[in-house]
């Protein structure tokens, strides 16, 4: 293993690139930073509506993983990191506004009697006959829906864990793959033949392991400005951060080491961090190393829209909790509600007049609800509000904020296709790749792919091998994450 020497170019100014290039300059590298729009962050993005601070895109992240937090410290966070104010979320089931059931790993319960009131009476039967039922055999790897329909019964996918998995991946349970969205549930799958004793083990597990603190963090003024403040600490530690400059070139030079061209401009590098989407990564990579492009042309994204709302308080009252989930099985066009004001103890502080909230629309396979204008997308958002929690003011102002191709989807075989993306890589020295298309959606995920990147391209493939083994579960934060 050695310090990076030379210049390093990242090319992508998401959380992954940011936190690589600042991992990189910890390391004595000399570090530029390419980004083809405008702004830095990528899907982090700050905002606001009614002159309230808001989150536009992710609004929490995990904090049972340190890599988020402990950057958000090392960047001069600390004293802005908050937990939710309230963690009380509610499932919009059956015409109803249910409070989500406790005793379940990502939807799935250890016993049925931890979903009762969710689930119908013969739903709650069918998870009984999981402990009667032969094994389930799961091979390489088996789509999460699919497995635990077949254990448990369609009901318990349909009601919790198809909104759960949607509100991190907004895909299709019955599609995504159980190794590298949930695998936790698939290591249980493969060593026990019945799946609630299993999640009763997992459960036993993290009670012994006594874990305290909070599950998910935010940041005052948003986790929007985790990006910001990275980037703030690149430049003061010497690095550059380019916008509006998309790279269109990668070459290998005679040398041994990488040419990255961008219009007219040029940079020469000892290497190069690829923190970008899948299908910018693929086309970058496609000179030199067309295999790895191939696999990377095959990851599918869902594209979604957040719809953020703001009401006076006095004519806006809201149920207790963080929000809710809503089923698709339901039919509602939105898929999620986040009662911004009351999940988030700052909002509610700093606007003390005003009451925010948000909803989600847009799935995997969901093209048509998307086609629809802003004004479209706040009028369903408000019927469905109305429908939901009674809500029937006008807001005093609202924010449409479209993520098209925003989520990249994790089909079975997601694991395999990861694994040859980086055999393909580790052929070309001082290349690396990083972000979300690859060990998970969520930011902690994020930030652990750039530091393995880093670490490979120091010569120490442990922090790949580690993620390409055992990716970063991604858990749902709360009501709309």
């Amino acid at each position: 293993m050695r310090e990076v020497q030379g210049q390093v170019v990242v090319i992508g100014a998401g959380i992954a690139g940011l936190a690589a290039a600042h991992r990189l300059l910890e390391r004595g590298a000399r570090v530029t930073v390419l980004e083809a729009s405008d702004r830095v962050g990528g899907k982090l993005l700050p905002g606001e509506v009614a002159g309230a601070r808001v989150d536009l895109g992710a609004e929490s992240m995990l904090a049972r993983r340190p890599e988020a937090v402990a950057l958000a410290r090392e960047v001069g966070l600390a004293d802005r990191l908050q937990p939710p104010a309230t963690a009380t979320a509610s499932l919009w089931s059956r015409g109803a506004l249910r409070r989500f059931p406790k005793g379940h790993v990502m939807g799935v319960p250890g016993t049925a009697s931890a979903l009762a009131g969710v689930l119908s009476e013969e739903g709650l039967a069918r998870i009984e006959r999981d402990a009667e039922l032969p094994r389930t055999e799961v091979g390489d790897d088996v789509a999460v829906g699919e497995y635990v329909a077949e254990r448990l019964g369609r009901e318990v996918v349909d009601r919790l864990l198809e909104p759960m998995l949607g509100g991190v991946y907004a895909g299709d349970a019955y599609r995504i793959s159980m190794r590298s969205a949930v695998p936790q549930l698939f290591q249980v799958a493969r060593t026990h033949t019945s799946l609630t004793e299993g999640v009763r083990e997992l459960q036993a597990k993290a009670a012994a392991a006594q874990q305290t603190g909070p599950v998910f963090m935010g940041i005052r003024g948003g986790i929007g400005t985790l990006p910001l403040a990275v980037a703030d600490s690149v430049r003061a530690r010497g690095g550059e951060i380019l916008t509006r400059t998309p790279v269109t070139e990668l070459r290998r030079t005679p040398e041994g080491g990488w040419r990255v061209g961008a219009g007219e401009r040029e940079w020469r590098a000892d290497a190069v961090v690829v923190a970008a989407p899948a299908p910018a990564a693929a086309r970058l990579l496609r000179a030199e190393t067309p295999g790895a492009a191939a696999e990377l042309d095959a990851v599918e994204y869902a594209s979604m829209a957040l719809v953020t709302l703001a009401y006076r308080r006095d004519g806006a009252a809201l149920p207790d909790g963080s929000g809710f989930l809503v089923p698709p099985v339901d039919g509602r066009t939105i898929k999620a509600s986040t009662f911004a004001s009351q999940k988030w103890g700052w909002i509610g502080d700093e606007n003390p007049d005003l009451v925010v909230l948000r909803t989600s629309v847009g799935r995997y396979g969901e093209t048509e609800i998307l086609r629809r204008d802003d004004t479209e997308l706040v009028e369903i958002s408000r019927h469905d509000l109305k429908a939901a929690t009674g809500l029937d003011a006008t807001p005093v102002a609202t924010r449409v904020t479209r993520w098209d191709d925003g989520l990249p989807q994790y089909p079975v075989g997601h694991h395999a296709r990861v694994a040859r993306i980086r055999e393909h890589i580790a052929r070309l020295p001082g290349l690396a790749v990083c972000g979300a298309p690859y060990d998970g959606v969520g930011i902690p995920a994020c930030i652990a792919s750039a530091y393995a990147a880093v670490d490979q391209i120091r010569g120490d493939l442990r922090g790949v091998q580690e993620l390409t083994a055992h990716p970063v579960q991604s858990l749902h934060g709360g009501a709309g994450e």
